[in-house]
């Protein structure tokens, strides 16, 4: 029995578990310290509305201009800098857990930082979680490199910290772990010591997010029980997500073409400039259409809009998600995604109004299904937009209809022919490097790579 290989192996262990746990702590910090920041430069408008004198138009130029100025930034530090650090960090981290890409984290820590705050200060309709994601994983990758561990171990850590990344932003830990072992399934080293780091970092982060931020549901929603004869409109909801959701993956790829195609024409600001403009100026005439939206749920549902203003609500954040997230700014889609869902579940449900009465709070649990429904169409993990809502919201009654709907959502996501969102933008990347996968899992450089060419699951 070789007791000095077991009591190294014990010894390795041990330095991971650790090392695990500092990641989601450091990263618990800094995404809250990204989020709390953020939460009080948003005010920036309104506090900029009381300086000027009286007057619409002052204000709409006014906001429109430092928006567009904050973007513009944000922009160039992404491509001064890191790159790899425009959009969301959760294709980056498949990337490097594949061998195919390389965490820079040196630049991509600062800039993911920096940029985010920038951006998602400016009010674009982006997501917290994708610098949170991808500081996680440049956190990760400080250890790996500090710690000099194998490959296999510093894959695995990197998921742990990406999965921190997203507690940090959500305060979802479950729902984390989860999102790691359903969306990164081939990528990720499954073992005993990887599985238990990915879980001790979620933790970790869940914990310090909380013992900052406080303890409470992010989206704090009270949804009724459903009555059980109710539960074929979810049914229908679900298809009709499924749908919007492969129009949402669609557009947002061709949004990216063509701000690539107007940059490499003319200037690559260009879209930053105007996209920059147009939210400064909607969030003095719209505020409801930007930021990510964390909190529109809880105000829409309180609102009672009308259906017109709804529909076009629907309309205004569809359009700007995909306009924010092209101009190349650090940012994530999990929230436009969970907002937009919001207003679609509840336009859905004035629709289901106008033709028969609605049970007591039924708007709100269309609208908590809705997004458990669109999640699971656009990034196809159906269970992690099952529990993310559920840590969110803390609709715990609302179970049934979320997973009716999420369930049928992905089925008609799957039968449209869509294809997960993150495997989609990490084979635009590679095809834009020129590089491709072989059957190894191996990176090779190949000109030719089309857009289009990373195998499905």
């Amino acid at each position: 029995m070789n007791l000095p290989g077991i009591a190294q192996d014990r010894e390795n262990e041990a330095t991971y578990y650790v090392a695990a746990t500092v990641v989601g702590a450091v990263t618990g910090v800094l995404g809250s310290m990204l989020h709390l920041g953020v939460d009080r430069l948003l005010a920036w408008p309104e506090a900029l509305r009381h300086r000027l004198e009286p007057g619409l138009a002052a204000d709409i130029m006014a906001t429109g201009v430092i928006a567009a100025a904050m973007v513009v930034i944000s922009v160039w530090l992404v491509r001064t800098f890191a790159p790899e650090a425009s959009g969301s960090g959760v294709q980056e981290i498949e990337g490097a857990m594949a061998g195919l890409r390389t965490v820079r984290w040196r630049r991509v820590l600062p800039v993911k930082f920096c940029g985010g705050f920038l951006s998602l200060g400016a009010g674009l309709v982006i997501g917290r979680e994708g610098p949170t994601i991808h500081i996680g994983a440049a956190v990760s990758q400080a250890f790996s490199d500090w710690l000099k561990l194998p490959v296999r171990d510093g894959h695995g850590l990197l998921a742990a910290g990406g999965a921190a990344g997203l507690a940090a932003a959500f305060s979802a830990p479950l729902a984390s772990i989860l999102f790691v072992t359903e969306e990164t399934r081939r990528e990720f080293p499954y073992s005993f010591k990887t599985y238990t780091g990915l879980i001790l970092a979620s933790v970790t982060s869940g914990i310090v997010t909380e013992a900052i931020a406080g303890r409470r549901p992010f989206m704090a929603l009270i949804a009724p029980q459903v009555p059980l004869v109710w539960l074929p409109v979810f049914v229908v909801l679900g298809i009709l997500l499924g749908g919007l959701g492969v129009l949402f993956n669609r557009t947002l790829i061709g949004a990216l073409d063509l701000t690539l195609a107007i940059g490499r024409r003319s200037s690559f600001y260009i879209v930053p400039v105007v996209v920059g403009f147009t939210v400064g100026a909607l969030m003095i005439l719209r505020p409801e259409a930007t930021t990510g939206g964390e909190m529109l749920a809880v105000r829409l549902i309180g609102e009672n809009l009308p259906l017109s203003v709804m529909a076009l609500i629907v309309l205004v954040r569809f359009v700007m998600s995909m306009a924010s997230y092209a101009t190349g700014v650090p940012g994530g889609i999990f929230a436009p995604i969970l907002s937009l869902a919001t207003a679609f579940g509840l336009l859905f449900a004035m629709l289901i109004a106008l033709m028969l009465p609605l049970p007591a709070g039924m708007d709100a649990a269309i609208a908590v299904a809705a997004m458990g429904g669109l999640f699971a169409a656009t990034v196809r993990a159906p269970l992690v937009g099952i529990v993310l809502v559920a840590e969110l919201t803390g609709a715990y009654s609302s179970f049934i209809p979320v997973i009716l709907t999420a369930v049928f959502a992905n089925l008609c996501a799957e039968w449209l022919g869509g294809r997960p969102i993150y495997e989609v933008l990490l084979a635009r990347t590679l095809a834009l490097a020129g590089t491709k996968q072989t059957a190894d899992g191996a990176a090779t450089v190949d000109q030719s790579a089309q857009i289009g060419g990373w195998d499905r699951r």
